[in-house]
C-alpha cells in the first residue's frame, strides 16, 4: 500500500483541530442556564453581559436578606446590643436558634443572617432598626426605590412566603448586590466562610459556616453571595466572583441547578469579556482650526468589552467656542466634556480641561475608536 504523504496527514489534523475549536467556541457562546430568570452583570459599570427573563417578577426567598444586611450595615448599629424577643425566636424556617431575652451584638446577627440565613436574626435586626417589622419594611422599599429597583416590593425582612406582595427580578437583585458590594463591611461579611459568635448558654462560641457552597468549595473565584429557598420560590441564588480584578455578579431565580448555572455564567463572563480602557487620563491632541492644541482628561474610563466589540466604541468631544476658551485664563479650567458611546448609547461623560499632562499616554485603545469633535457652548 502506498504510504500517504506527511503533509496530507498534517492537513487532516489541522482540519480536525479547526472543527473542534469551532465546536468549543460555539458551545461557549450558547450559554444555557436552568433558572427561569438569570443575569450576569459586571460590577463596576453595571453592564449586563447575559440575561434570561431578567425583568420577570418572581418570588425571591432568602436572597431578600441582602437588603436586610445592607440596611443593618448602613444603620451604624453594628456595635449595638440587641435583645431577642419571642417574635424573632419563633419565626419559622432556617434559624440561628436564638433564645428569648438573649442579648447579642448586631454585627453577629448580620453574620448569622448572611452565612446561615437565620430568619430569627432577620426579625431581630428589623425590629431593632425599624422599631417594628412594618417600619423596617418601609425602609427596605425606600432603599429599593433609591437604588432603582423598579420591579421590586418587599413585605418582610427574610423572604418567607408569608405575603403575596413580596417579589423582585433577577435584574433588580443584581442592582441591589452591585450597590451592597460597594460597601467594605458588607463585602467582608458576604465573603466570610466561617464566623464565630458568643453563645450565652455555653463556654464554646457558636460556629457558623456559610451555606454558599460556591464560596466554600465549588468555585475558587467566588467572593460572596446569598442562597435562598422556599417551596414557592424554589432555589434562588446571588453570587459574586472576581478574576484578574474583573468583578461579576450572577443571579438566578427558580433554578434547580443554580451552582452549575453560576459557574457557567462566570466562566462565560471571564472568558469573553475584560475591562478595557476606552479613554485614558492624560493629554489629548485636538486638531481643529482656531482651537488650542491639547486638552486634558483627569480620569481613566473603562468598560467591559469582548474583542469583537472594540469597534463599537466612539468618543465625542464637546468643547467651548474658541472665544470662550481664549477668555478663560485659569489653568486646567473645564473647557468641555468627553462623551463615550458604546453601540450608540452613551456610557459615560466626563469633564475636559485646558492644558496638558506631563505623563505620556500609555494606552492603545484610543487608536481603535472613532473620535468626533463638536464646537459648542458647554455649561
Amino acid at each position: 500500500m502506498k504510504r500517504q504523504p506527511v503533509y496530507h496527514i498534517f492537513l487532516i489534523l489541522l482540519i480536525m483541530f479547526f472543527f473542534i475549536f469551532q465546536q468549543q467556541h460555539t458551545a461557549s457562546a450558547e450559554l444555557s442556564v436552568s433558572g427561569k430568570s438569570a443575569i450576569l452583570m459586571e460590577q463596576k459599570s453595571g453592564r449586563v453581559l447575559f440575561e434570561k427573563d431578567a425583568h420577570e417578577t418572581r418570588r425571591i426567598a432568602s436572597i431578600t436578606k441582602i437588603m436586610t444586611a445592607i440596611l443593618a450595615v448602613e444603620s451604624g448599629t453594628l456595635n449595638d446590643t440587641v435583645t431577642v424577643n419571642e417574635k424573632a425566636v419563633y419565626t419559622e424556617g432556617s434559624s440561628l436558634y436564638l433564645k428569648v431575652g438573649e442579648k447579642i451584638k448586631m454585627e453577629d446577627l448580620v453574620y448569622g443572617l448572611m452565612l446561615r440565613s437565620g430568619n430569627d436574626a432577620a426579625v431581630a435586626i428589623a425590629e431593632h432598626i425599624g422599631g417594628s417589622l412594618e417600619g423596617f419594611v418601609f425602609l427596605m422599599n425606600q432603599k429599593a426605590e433609591s437604588i432603582g429597583m423598579k420591579n421590586t416590593h418587599f413585605a418582610n425582612p427574610h423572604g418567607l412566603d408569608d405575603h403575596e406582595d413580596h417579589y423582585s427580578t433577577a435584574y433588580d437583585m443584581a442592582l441591589l448586590t452591585r450597590y451592597a458590594m460597594n460597601d467594605h463591611t458588607f463585602r467582608k461579611i458576604s465573603g466570610t466562610k466561617v464566623h464565630h459568635a458568643p453563645n450565652p448558654e455555653s463556654e464554646w462560641n457558636r460556629k457558623w459556616v456559610n451555606k454558599n457552597r460556591l464560596l466554600t468549595e465549588k468555585y475558587r473565584y467566588c467572593t460572596g453571595g446569598k442562597t435562598g429557598y422556599t417551596k414557592r420560590a424554589n432555589r434562588t441564588l446571588v453570587s459574586t466572583a472576581t478574576k484578574n480584578n474583573f468583578n461579576l455578579i450572577a443571579v438566578t431565580l427558580d433554578a434547580p441547578s443554580d451552582w452549575e448555572d453560576h459557574i457557567n455564567m462566570f466562566e462565560y463572563g471571564f472568558s469573553t469579556y475584560k475591562e478595557v480602557i476606552v479613554l485614558e487620563k492624560g493629554t489629548i491632541p485636538i486638531k481643529k482650526a482656531q482651537q488650542p492644541n491639547k486638552v486634558l482628561i483627569l480620569k481613566t474610563i473603562t468598560y467591559p468589552l469582548s474583542k469583537k466589540e472594540y469597534k463599537d466604541v466612539r468618543i465625542k468631544y464637546k468643547l467651548m467656542k474658541p472665544k470662550e476658551w481664549e477668555e478663560n485664563a485659569e489653568k486646567h479650567k473645564m473647557v468641555g466634556k468627553a462623551q463615550i458611546y458604546f453601540q450608540d448609547h452613551m456610557i459615560s461623560e466626563i469633564p475636559v480641561y485646558d492644558g496638558e499632562s506631563k505623563e505620556e499616554k500609555k494606552g492603545f485603545f484610543h487608536f481603535f475608536v472613532s473620535i468626533s469633535l463638536q464646537i459648542a457652548g458647554v455649561k
